[in-house]
């Protein structure tokens, strides 16, 4: 099943709808879809947003929720030391 994630300037999730939302709300074009979630009411240019919509494939719901619990595990792990990663040498 496809699902359309907005994602924010920084990576974040912020709403995700699946293809009969996108064509129920949007009448199908992922450009009304950024334009929306980007602040058109704040006379933002599409061409300027800092998000974007990304395009996503999964089996099912439990599926798309499992992916989107795991974004942000990396930068997590890492500020947390979780991982044994060193970026700087000293």
């Amino acid at each position: 099943m496809k699902y359309y994630v907005y994602f924010d300037a920084y990576g974040n999730a912020l709403k995700v709808i699946d293809e009969a939302a996108l064509k129920k709300e949007y009448e199908g074009d992922t450009g009304k879809f950024l334009e929306a979630m980007s602040g058109d009411s704040c006379n933002a240019e599409t061409e300027r947003a800092t998000g974007h919509v990304g395009t996503l494939n999964f089996k099912d719901q439990e599926e798309l929720t499992e992916f989107l619990d795991s974004l942000g595990d990396e930068v997590t792990g890492f500020y947390n030391c979780g991982y044994d990663s060193r970026p700087y040498n000293f």
